[in-house]
């Protein structure tokens, strides 16, 4: 559906109000915390048409590259890598692999920012929810792969109860988000130079044993279940990593020649030097040092 205000005070619903808030970022969330979201990596059939979206939908700036590789980000950091294979076939939704990468904003004024800006041109989006922990906005790379872009509440107004954090699907009170910009909001150009990869959401053939693997071997914190998804994080963010099983139950190793995800490049600040792992359905995680 086309990113309009009718489209998007339509989505809203009856929900609640919300006070103006600082995002998880300016907290200190989730890039303090010991294991964090670096990177991620992307197979393409065609790396300039996906570095042209991302710069568009995303805001992202081309930092470099060599040969077939397009390296995307900030401005500062690189969030986003592009190798292209033209040779690829399309992933399709039922393979293991990427669900979606989160690009996170540094506050919710920016979130509003965009939304603006993505009402203006109308882009087409998949989807709207308010996460009680955050509010995002879901969209389809020309590849298939997901993107979500959201801005986080506070860690104070994150609800705990026993080690697993609230979160939901509701509409997103636009009204409000909006007003955030100001009357006279400066207008989007560019991803803000504080934004980060806060999370990345896996496709898996089984989220228990998923879930079990990230606590195991990676010494990630389960945070939330639900039928058929595990949210997992280091550091008491709401979650760095989710694994699903919404598509993909049952799936196998991912096969090579596909689109889609080459790798999730962790942070941490106790890692000595980069480690490579896969997990079962043969994703790679890369682990560095801060």
């Amino acid at each position: 559906m086309p990113m309009t205000r009718r489209t998007l005070l339509a989505s809203a619903g009856a929900a609640a109000a919300l006070p103006r808030t600082l995002s998880a970022a300016e907290d200190g969330l989730p890039m303090s915390a010991p294991v964090s979201v670096g990177k991620v990596g992307l197979w393409a059939r065609d790396a300039e048409r996906l570095a042209d979206w991302y710069a568009d939908r995303v805001g992202l700036r081309r930092m470099g590259g060599e040969g077939n590789v397009i390296a995307m980000g900030n401005g500062r950091d690189v969030l986003l890598e592009i190798t292209e294979d033209s040779a690829l076939n399309i992933a399709p939704p039922t393979q293991a692999g990427l669900y979606h990468t989160a690009f996170l904003l540094p506050s919710r004024r920016d979130l509003a920012r965009w939304v603006l800006f993505a009402m203006d041109r109308q882009f087409p989006v998949d989807g709207v929810a308010d996460h009680l922990v955050s509010e995002a906005i879901y969209l389809t790379d020309p590849e298939g792969n997901g993107v979500e872009i959201y801005a986080d509440r506070p860690a104070s107004d994150w609800v705990w109860t026993g080690g697993s954090v609230e979160m939901a699907s509701n509409p997103i009170d636009f009204e409000n988000l909006l007003a955030t910009a100001g009357p006279a909001p400066i207008p989007w150009e560019s991803a803000p130079e504080g934004t980060v990869v806060g999370h990345v959401h896996l496709k898996v053939g089984d989220a228990s044993v998923a879930g079990d693997w990230w606590q195991t071997q990676m010494g990630f914190d389960e945070v939330r279940a639900r039928q058929g998804a595990v949210f997992l994080s280091t550091g008491g963010y709401h979650h760095h990593i989710a694994v699903n099983q919404w598509q993909s139950a049952g799936a196998s190793i991912r096969p090579e020649g596909f689109t889609g995800l080459a790798y999730v490049e962790l942070q941490s600040r106790a890692a000595p030097d980069v480690v490579a792992v896969r997990d079962a359905w043969g994703t790679e995680i890369r682990v560095t040092s801060l």
